[in-house]
């Protein structure tokens, strides 16, 4: 199993801001690597196990625009585009590939007041934590989930954007 939860930091360049290098930085980290991965895996992997479950890790982008943070919105958003065209390469070699989008969640890395900003969008007044992710990807990475693939998982507690 692989289970890809790694990105560069969102940064804020606009449209306008952006540079070649942090568009690179952030394709070669976010997407390009969890292909890589992935490809790795499917070649390790013995057919006759069946089973196997990638997941990998967007995040909102695909339900609303991040303007201000255009290398990570389109280098996590192609995570997002890739996960069915994975899923359809591996399904019949019995692996799953799946992506979460696990939301804000509190790893320690928003400062005060975005924290407080999206606390107050999402209906519980909390920021997700690692382990409502962790919950998901358990299951996902369990046989009860065995019949999912190629599927973006939103798990974001109802955040209102």
């Amino acid at each position: 199993m692989i289970v890809a939860n790694h990105a560069t930091s969102s940064g804020k360049q606009t449209l306008r801001d952006v540079t070649v290098e942090e568009l690179d930085r952030s394709w070669a980290v976010n997407a390009r690597a969890s292909v890589l991965l992935t490809q790795a895996f499917a070649a390790q992997h013995d057919d006759a196990r069946g089973g196997g479950r990638v997941i990998l890790f967007t995040s909102g982008q695909h339900l609303a625009p991040m303007a201000q943070e255009v290398p990570y919105a389109i280098s996590k958003g192609a995570i997002q585009q890739m996960t069915l065209t994975l899923a359809d390469a591996l399904v019949d070699r019995g692996i799953t590939v799946n992506a979460v989008n696990p939301g804000p969640t509190d790893t320690g890395w928003a400062d005060p007041d975005l924290f407080d900003q999206v606390r107050y969008a999402l209906p519980a007044g909390r920021w997700g934590s690692p382990d409502d992710v962790s919950h998901l990807v358990t299951w996902l990475v369990s046989d009860d989930s065995a019949w999912i693939t190629g599927q973006v998982l939103n798990s974001e507690g109802g955040f209102r954007r």
